[in-house]
């Protein structure tokens, strides 16, 4: 099954800590489909759920900054009055200032932070890692643009990974519907005995 990153399935060899970012992105993970045990395919469409609801929560970490850098940028140009330490609850609370709500599931409940694998050498791990809003007030412009840039780019990243995770729980979220359809699925079985 596919839901391991140290398994084998179906002549696509997964190396051991290979990103499931990277399992999902290969056009093997949404080939054949119909070929697959539903087991297997309920294993990778949970694969991306689960990858999905983190690219969410690091992409929300990513706009905190980027509004606050943003806000920090805007007051140091005469645009904004109040000091960063007395904006900060409104510019975290304020969904409408990044474009982002809270992250609340199809029931309508909130749900907790998904778990984040260890920091390691991605990009973002450097990006959400830089202690640059400690460090704000001694920043130069400059340094400012510089960090811009790169929590910027690190959002760009994130977003072309959401919309590949999304791209993939489609098309297998398709394939499960069609075996419902089809009868070769029953929701019965996803029920507990």
């Amino acid at each position: 099954m596919l839901a391991s990153p140290q398994t084998v399935a179906r002549g696509l060899t997964l190396e051991t800590h290979r990103r499931r970012i990277d399992i999902i992105s290969d056009p093997e993970f949404v080939a054949d489909l119909a070929d697959l045990d539903l087991d297997e395919l309920r294993s990778r469409r949970r694969m991306c759920v689960e990858l999905e609801g983190e690219l969410s929560y690091l992409r929300r970490l990513l706009h905190g900054r980027i509004d606050l850098l943003a806000f920090e940028r805007r007051r140091r140009r005469g645009e904004e009055r109040q000091s960063l330490s007395d904006a900060l609850p409104g510019i975290l609370g304020d969904p409408s200032r990044s474009g982002v709500s809270d992250h609340v599931t199809v029931t309508g409940t909130r749900t907790d932070p998904p778990s984040i694998p260890e920091p390691g050498r991605r990009a973002i791990d450097f990006v959400l890692g830089d202690d640059f809003l400690s460090r704000l007030p001694e920043m130069s412009d400059a340094d400012l643009a510089d960090v811009a840039e790169r929590l910027g780019q690190a959002e760009q990243d994130v977003s072309q990974q959401r919309a590949t995770v999304h791209t993939a729980e489609r098309i297998l979220g398709e394939e499960l519907r069609r075996r419902y359809r089809d009868g070769l699925a029953s929701v019965d079985e996803l029920l507990p005995g």
